[in-house]
């Protein structure tokens, strides 16, 4: 089958209720798509819903709770969206991490598996609680937010950079074994993101405020914003990209080339 016009689109957007999942969601919805955002608290939720309809008059957007850390959560979240939505035609994962970059002695051992799970697990539950039903239908379009930690060894980024490789690799090689059923996965991986939950994390730290604003100096391009990021979302979900799959964007002023 073809990739779906986005005004055909059903879509879900994982971590829809601030930054780049919210501008994500708000620019699909410009473009007539119906939309479910997915999130762990039921005010934040309603609240993103109101923000969606003030910004699109008569936006189809609603809201699903899950904690997608579970797996039995994300295979729940996935069933009731497919059932409100008809189908899932466009996943998007936009999670991140809850704590600001630190150098791996200053992390307790004991706090390993969390960091790691907690930006790990989101994604890839969703992901594989996704893909039978798009496999079935034989359409779909994925897209992950991840980050360039995951690509390129950077001092303070230990625990980001593990759980983000891993997401790397996963979605590539899950969009190698889904092409013959034409569903398409792709990543996003920015640096700093202006004016997002993310950044306002980062810079209240002092370790991770001064790593960020060096490399803040390096965007000669600017640093980018939600709005950056979605915009190419709703490309990698369109027809325009319907022969593409298993890539990793950077996103990022010119931070890095990787």
């Amino acid at each position: 089958m073809s990739a779906k016009p986005l005004n055909e689109c059903g879509v879900v957007v994982l971590g829809g209720t601030a930054g780049v999942g919210l501008e994500t969601a708000m620019q699909f919805a410009e473009r007539g798509a119906r939309v479910l955002l997915l999130g762990r608290n039921d005010d934040r939720g309603a609240a993103a819903c109101a923000r969606v309809r003030e910004r699109v008059a008569g936006a189809d957007v609603g809201f699903v709770k899950v904690d997608a850390t579970h797996a039995a959560e994300a295979t729940r979240a996935e069933a009731e969206c497919r059932k409100r939505l008809g189908a899932i035609d466009v996943l998007v994962c936009t999670t991140g991490p809850s704590a600001p970059p630190r150098l791996m002695h200053n992390i307790a051992i004991d706090d390993v598996a969390q960091r790691i799970q907690e930006i790990m697990l989101p994604p890839l539950h969703m992901v594989h609680a996704t893909l039978p039903a798009m496999r079935a239908q034989r359409s779909g379009a994925i897209v992950v937010v991840a980050s360039d930690a995951g690509k390129i060894p950077t001092p303070g980024e230990t625990m980001v950079g593990a759980a983000m490789g891993a997401i790397l690799i996963y979605c590539k090689t899950a969009a190698l074994e889904c092409k013959r059923e034409h569903v398409r996965i792709n990543l996003l991986t920015p640096s700093l993101i202006a004016g997002t939950p993310g950044a306002e994390l980062i810079f209240n730290e002092a370790f991770s405020a001064k790593m960020f604003e060096k490399a803040s100096a390096m965007a000669h391009l600017g640093v980018s914003d939600a709005a950056d990021q979605a915009a190419m979302i709703l490309y990698l979900a369109s027809p325009a990209t319907k022969r593409m799959t298993g890539q990793a964007i950077s996103i990022n002023g010119g931070i890095s080339v990787a």
